[in-house]
């Protein structure tokens, strides 16, 4: 089987399956919590070509391995152990999670990385088909004042068949959320996937039509009964509102699942969790949270659109260190509402940073291969990981190879800092999610597009200048000899 030899080797400089107490992957990285770091081997991790570089943070030991080879490491491991902690129910290993050390902003930043992740595929899907229809639908691309499908109207059915591909990941969100959310608070995952089915029932007014409805002073269906007034208005798109209604709904499930006898349980509990919820959702906890959502969008907003260059040259600046901490998965929450309101946002402006950041991380990658003279496996882990940092996979030069160099990685925090002055200034914004670097571009509005170009070049060259200074200082002379 694939990587079964390297697996054996991880797993066994790891310290073996009795020092694993959880395990998982993200894109990129093995994201391990072990009984005790201390005992890990990381000479045999690092001298193993599959493995990239390792690193420590947020009581994670995170090993990085790359795109699409992880998914098959991790399977590998996976069997060899016998999967982690089988024999516990979801409610042992959610608690456990909750008592785990950490300050409560590592755990809620490792809360909504538990629950966006899975989910992420499903939106970068949807992101690039959407980036795909503004290709068709954008004007000025192609001709001046016209789009192609001004230009070529029998491509006009083909265009709306992809924006109906493009949109359903963002319109049915909370469907998406729900599962991933409720199988994370302990709950069953297919009663949350139902509850955010509920959220955007057809027969509901659409979210996206309710804030216009509100502005035009349109009437409002609502379900009047017991002195009660409750608006009948979907969730289409919203983040917030499905995140808070999936805890309820885990909890009051546990809740009930401890006094309801075990012959009715499982005809009583999912009755009640569902309708409970449901019912507490519409009421007040759904409109409660969409205030707050509408709230958070506009705030960020309007930083963005006050701060300019300053704003985001002090963002790029310290986008990568984000990244180090994991506090970067929270803006997955951040970014899918921006784009499911680009209406009233005009799409996500931390995706252009963050492609900023990755064009920078790749170029003072590939600044260290031309300075490495001595280490082979080093120069070859650079090249490669700098090519994928400007395709929009960025641990591997980050981790593998800058911040083990540090002088790079100082070079990529400048080239990423003066890339996002630039497209702040400009008000660069992505109407769609994707791969932030230069597949990206498919992403970024159509009168940005030119400005987005620019940045990266800002970026990626900043960073190999920036680098190669750096190697002539004497702290970091003989840095790339490692």
């Amino acid at each position: 089987m694939a990587f079964e030899k390297e697996s054996k080797v991880i797993l066994d400089a790891i310290g073996g399956k009795e020092n694993i107490d959880e395990m998982g992957h993200c894109a990129t990285r093995l994201r391990l919590s072990l009984k005790d770091e201390s005992i890990v081997d990381e000479k045999a991790l690092n001298d193993l070509d599959v493995v990239k570089g390792t690193f420590s943070t947020a009581d994670q030991y995170q090993i990085i391995i790359g795109s699409g080879t992880v998914n098959q490491v991790y399977a590998q491991i996976d069997q060899l152990i016998g999967g982690v902690s089988q024999s516990e129910s979801q409610e042992e290993k959610t608690e456990k999670k909750v008592k785990k050390k950490g300050n409560p902003l590592q755990r809620f930043v490792k809360m909504l990385s538990d629950i966006f992740v899975p989910i992420i595929p499903a939106i970068v899907a949807g992101g690039l088909l959407m980036g795909l229809n503004n290709i068709f639908t954008a004007k000025d691309i192609f001709a001046k004042g016209q789009s192609l499908v001004d230009m070529y109207p029998h491509f006009a059915q083909f265009a709306n068949m992809i924006n109906i591909f493009a949109s359903a990941p963002f319109a049915l969100l909370p469907i998406l959320i729900g599962f991933s959310a409720a199988k994370r608070f302990g709950g069953n995952a297919f009663l949350g996937a139902a509850l955010g089915a509920i959220m955007v029932h057809p027969d509901l007014m659409n979210g996206y039509a309710y804030p216009e409805a509100l502005a035009n002073g349109d009437p409002i269906p609502k379900w009047e009964f017991l002195g009660l007034s409750i608006a009948q208005v979907g969730y289409q798109g919203q983040v917030l509102p499905i995140l808070v209604s999936s805890y309820i709904l885990a909890m009051l499930e546990r809740g009930l699942r401890r006094i309801i006898p075990t012959v009715l349980d499982n005809l009583l509990t999912p009755l009640f969790a569902i309708f409970i919820t449901s019912f507490l959702t519409f009421l007040f906890v759904g409109p409660l949270t969409r205030t707050m959502g509408y709230w958070l969008t506009d705030g960020l907003t309007f930083l963005y659109e006050a701060g300019g260059a300053i704003g985001g040259l002090i963002f790029g600046l310290f986008y990568a260190p984000i990244v180090i901490t994991g506090m970067h998965h929270s803006f997955i929450a951040i970014e899918t509402s921006l784009i499911a309101e680009q209406a009233s946002t005009g799409g996500s402006f931390i995706f252009p940073i963050a492609a900023m950041s990755n064009m920078a991380q790749g170029g003072a990658a590939l600044a260290a291969f031309m300075l490495i003279k001595q280490n082979k496996k080093l120069k070859g882990v650079a090249s490669a990981a700098g090519v994928s940092a400007v395709l929009g996979i960025t641990e591997p030069a980050m981790f593998g190879v800058n911040l083990k160099l540090r002088y790079p990685f100082i070079g990529a925090m400048i080239g990423s800092g003066l890339g996002a002055a630039y497209v702040s200034f400009f008000k660069v914004k992505a109407t769609a999610l994707g791969a932030a670097g230069i597949p990206g571009v498919i992403s970024i509005a159509a009168g940005s597009l030119t400005h987005y170009i620019i940045g990266m070049c800002i970026a990626f060259v900043t960073s190999i200048v920036v680098t190669f200074v750096l190697s002539k200082r004497k702290k970091y002379r003989n840095a790339e000899e490692l």
